[in-house]
């Protein structure tokens, strides 16, 4: 790929991601002080580095304790950073819920606990009721990330198998005030869907989660599916007067960094437009989408002229089809591109989640223009074979158009951009 289109597309990214720093993003959000004590507690992959920044604004004595993904940790003076394991929970993630509801025991009507939530404390947070194991826990987890589930639903069933998400932790730390202060990284930006919401409850009940996985076949393990057959699994409802006096806020999200990107495009003087902030759908199914759009752009200059930049975000799924294939939902989204885009001339783009990782490796995401797909097969890649497999990782590590910015420190999801500067063939 050109260098001055990588520079380009990575200053869109930079400037998404900062538009979600954590200090920036909590300076305005936080909560009066207490008469009693400040507890400060929190989960997700940028739960350290909001943990960090709360630290430097609050003025005043702060207890308590985060967890955040192995490798993500930040210091902090005051403040407890655990680490456990993601997307599949572990033993320290056991320990560090336990940790949590230790923090906010014996708290009273005039303490304060600050929730810094952000996504992927869904993983990080185990806490499998009675009669189900974290082998349980992991299996679910497991279960929903092949299913190509939406996170929404992913996470609406979540709630139902855990003694700390749904609300739980919040209604824990009664009768003390409770403020969530959420990063978005969900479509829609409902806070209750954030790491599953362990301080926020919402109205999705258990009748719901079954219909869910039953509408879309999802197949779980015969022990969550026997739990969730039971009332006890029910997550608590938010009309419960136990979070009467909490306050949930969201800090930042996807819409406010896609803002953010298309500003920093403007004032390069390349015209930027927002699709949606909140697109969801299978990976390779939307990426074919936006890479239609761009082939219309480039042919017959609608719904955009170039030059433009065309931005979006939310949050696709992957259903897993091949065995040991590499790679997250952005890789692959934009390899289906990077497929239907082959031998434009005139288009580049950067796909990558706003935490710096996508999946299991260490990129975030990608590059890609018209001549990926050549560079994947000079490589000894076959584009289509990588896409059937799920191993969009490899075929752009073959074609050395891997994007490595390390951990980011926040999370509001995925992020994705076109730069087209092929202007429309003149038709005879």
């Amino acid at each position: 790929m050109d260098a001055g289109a990588r520079k380009f597309l990575t200053g869109l990214f930079d400037a998404a991601v900062a538009a979600a720093d954590p200090v920036q993003a909590l300076r305005n959000a936080l909560p009066a002080k207490p008469k009693g004590r400040t507890v400060v507690i929190g989960a997700g992959k940028g739960a350290a580095q909001l943990a960090a920044a709360f630290e430097k604004l609050w003025d005043g004595p702060l207890t308590g304790v985060v967890v955040t993904r192995y490798g993500y940790a930040a210091p902090c003076e005051y403040l407890q950073v655990l680490e456990a394991s993601h997307p599949v929970p572990d033993d320290a993630g056991l320990v560090a819920s336990s940790a949590l509801f230790e923090a906010v025991a014996g708290l009273g009507p005039d303490d304060l606990v600050v929730a810094l939530v952000c996504g992927g404390g869904s993983s990080l947070l185990p806490a499998p009721p009675d009669g189900l194991t974290l082998s349980d826990e992991q299996a679910l987890n497991t279960a929903l990330l092949a299913s190509g589930a939406p996170i929404g639903v992913m996470n609406a069933i979540r709630k139902h198998v855990s003694c700390i998400k749904g609300g739980r932790l919040a209604a824990a730390a009664a009768p003390a005030r409770v403020v969530s202060l959420v990063v978005s990284d969900v479509p829609g930006d409902d806070p209750a869907q954030v790491a599953s919401g362990p301080t926020v409850p919402d109205g999705v009940g258990l009748a719901d989660a079954l219909a869910m996985i039953e509408s879309r076949g999802i197949a779980l393990p015969d022990t969550i599916m026997a739990h969730l057959r039971q009332q006890s699994a029910s997550a608590p409802d938010p009309a419960d007067a136990v979070f009467s006096r909490n306050e949930v806020r969201v800090i930042a999200s996807a819409r406010i960094s896609l803002e953010a990107a298309a500003q920093a495009s403007e004032a390069q003087g390349i015209p930027a437009v927002i699709l949606s902030d909140a697109i969801e759908g299978e990976a390779r199914d939307v990426g074919q989408v936006h890479a239609a759009i761009v082939r219309e752009v480039v042919a017959r200059g609608r719904p955009f002229t170039a030059p433009v930049v065309i931005l979006s975000g939310g949050e696709t799924t992957v259903t897993l089809r091949g065995k040991g294939g590499r790679g997250g939902r952005n890789s692959e989204f934009l390899l289906a591109a990077a497929i239907a885009l082959e031998g434009i001339e005139g288009v580049a783009a950067l796909a990558a989640d706003t935490d710096g990782i996508d999946g299991s490796e260490d990129n975030a995401g990608a590059f890609a223009d018209g001549q990926s797909t050549a560079r994947m097969r000079a490589g000894g890649f076959d584009p289509a074979t990588a896409l059937a497999q799920n191993d969009a990782w490899g075929g752009f590590d073959a074609a050395g158009d891997l994007f490595v910015p390390g951990p980011t420190g926040t999370n509001v999801n995925d992020f994705r951009a076109f730069l087209v500067t092929a202007e429309p063939a003149e038709e005879h």
